[in-house]
């Protein structure tokens, strides 16, 4: 009976949860845990005489990383993730309160807004901004026939410029977790703080800006995370004036015919985000938010 009782439990309960979560687990062992194992245990690989891969155990692509040249690009990949998630902060802010505030039906327009550009691939949308700041690009149209200039300027190929490709591409990360945050807000707080005569400064700075932090943490994250690896946009828009984390490890798996340095170039990469992440964890965000 204890047999017959336990396989009928098997098929009662066991049975359909390993139907269900099966195949995603198989999908994700598949997609993500192999191939991660796989570069981990690239990175730690050598190269012979004709640039081919030996599974003889190094240390010596992670010493590699500390060279002075890398050090600069780790630097100068932190300053512009910085920067590009204070910009879309700044920007982002303002935008995800009104939509968040607004009532009418302009409220799905200016969502629609925010959504819109995930329709079209990021390249091409970066490629335009590179036709449209080029030498011969329709802001130095504009700029001319105005004569504000005399002759062309060249925008592109600037750290500046990566830094507007990158605000561009990835304001939206920031913009629909703030306007979360921000339409959870309780409106009776703002009320009861207005009463008790504080300014509208103060009521944003001590009400409504702490309230709301965990929108600006979960967007900040998943900025500032990607700005490290996204590469094409410092190609394009940056011209190898502002190369990131991201343009190295391109690098070496393609021109520089390196695969296990890559890969430990990759692995850091991947150690920055889950220290980002526990760091957001710690600080008491949601982890949903982050799709985690």
């Amino acid at each position: 009976m204890k047999k017959k009782k336990s396989k009928h439990e098997f098929r009662a309960n066991t049975l359909p949860a390993l139907l269900t979560v099966g195949p995603v687990t198989l999908l994700m062992v598949l997609l993500i845990a192999i191939p991660l194992i796989y570069v981990a245990v690239m990175s730690f690989c050598s190269l012979d005489e004709f640039y081919n891969v030996t599974y003889d155990f190094t240390f010596d692509n992670y010493i590699r990383l500390v060279n002075v040249d890398y050090l600069k690009i780790y630097a100068q990949s932190l300053i512009i993730a910085l920067v590009t998630t204070v910009i879309c902060i700044i920007v982002g802010y303002p935008f995800s309160y009104i939509i968040a505030r607004t009532k009418s039906k302009k409220k799905q327009l200016l969502y629609m807004l925010v959504i819109i550009p995930f329709w079209t691939n990021s390249l091409i949308r970066v490629y335009g901004w590179r036709n449209f700041l080029g030498t011969s690009g329709w802001l130095n149209g504009i700029l001319m026939n105005l004569h504000i200039v005399s002759e062309p300027v060249d925008f592109l190929f600037k750290r500046g410029t990566t830094i507007l490709g990158m605000v561009y591409c990835l304001i939206p990360f920031m913009v629909l977790p703030l306007y979360t945050a921000i339409e959870k807000l309780d409106t009776s707080l703002l009320e009861a703080s207005s009463d008790l005569g504080a300014k509208p400064v103060s009521t944003f700075i001590e009400v409504i800006l702490p309230l709301t932090s965990s929108g600006i943490f979960s967007g900040s994250i998943m900025i500032f995370i990607p700005c490290l690896g996204y590469f094409f946009i410092s190609d394009i828009l940056g011209g190898g004036n502002s190369d990131v984390i991201g343009n190295l490890i391109e690098r070496q798996f393609q021109s520089g015919n390196n695969w296990p340095l890559g890969a430990a170039l990759s692995i850091i990469l991947i150690v920055i985000t889950l220290i980002l992440v526990k760091i957001y964890q710690k600080m008491g965000g949601d982890m949903e938010s982050l799709g985690v």
